[in-house]
């Protein structure tokens, strides 16, 4: 079940839509590098998902199908496509997108994601038992304790601040439990090779999260794919590595949606 009026951060006037679809625990702060850097050839849209940091929470549990029909509204609302940039989370959402509304993504950018954690039972249990430590402890111990494994051993201290405290203000129950519920029940392994639309697929080097592995199996299974390691990153190499980063969804955007130089 959707839930309207998502809360967006938007920025640029011209060029492709890029819509960015943030990870389990984060929100459309995370996309702070890309608003700042790609929105000068690029339409940048980030959202907090349904339940998460300034949108409404839903009216009922959501199921992946519901956050990818979610995502969609906001393209049709803004554009007849989308380059949609998912990292973790947003990316298993990103390829459910391609897979359910082929005709609205006119590209993939997927980041340290994964075909989603059940594929693997043990994967899937630790997802939703997420949620119950979440309501024991809070939102603020919650990040505290699972934010610095997010980035690189050799983050810098500032970044490792910012992502705890974006957990910290972004997730909240019932969001955050029905997102592990949609990520503890999927399994896309089977409907990867259907995609059409032409992807990217990135992963720090140093992920500990989704790892290396996850995103290989993502790119094997896509016909139309690349696939690039982001040295010196660990899971969210987009906020650990931006430059690197934009500039590799930037090379991607001048091959599928022709910006300039």
């Amino acid at each position: 079940m959707s839930a309207p009026g998502v809360h967006v951060e938007e920025a640029g006037d011209h060029g492709p839509l890029l819509l960015c679809l943030h990870g389990i625990g984060s929100s459309s702060a995370a996309f702070a590098p890309q608003l700042a850097e790609l929105s000068a050839r690029a339409r940048v849209v980030a959202w907090d998902a349904p339940g998460y940091g300034k949108s409404p929470d839903p009216v009922g549990p959501m199921s992946l199908d519901d956050y990818a029909d979610t995502a969609a509204a906001l393209i049709r609302e803004r554009a007849s496509t989308a380059h949609v940039l998912g990292v973790s989370w947003g990316g298993v959402i990103a390829l459910r997108l391609a897979t359910r509304h082929p005709q609205l993504v006119a590209s993939l950018i997927v980041a340290d994601s994964s075909p989603g954690s059940g594929t693997d039972e043990a994967k899937a249990q630790g997802m939703r038992a997420r949620a119950a430590e979440l309501a024991a402890v809070g939102p603020r111990a919650f990040a505290e304790a699972r934010g610095p494994r997010l980035v690189s051993p050799a983050a810098p201290d500032d970044l490792v601040r910012r992502v705890v405290d974006t957990m910290a203000g972004s997730v909240r129950l019932p969001g955050y439990a029905y997102a592990a519920e949609s990520m503890a029940s999927a399994d896309l392994r089977a409907e990867l090779p259907s995609i059409t639309a032409p992807a990217l697929v990135l992963c720090g080097e140093e992920d500990r999260v989704t790892g290396t592995e996850a995103s290989q199996a993502i790119a094997g299974a896509i016909h139309r794919t690349a696939y690039v390691i982001v040295k010196d990153a660990g899971h969210l190499s987009n906020q650990e590595q931006p430059g690197h980063f934009d500039a590799w969804v930037l090379s991607h955007l001048r091959i599928t949606a022709a910006i300039p130089e």
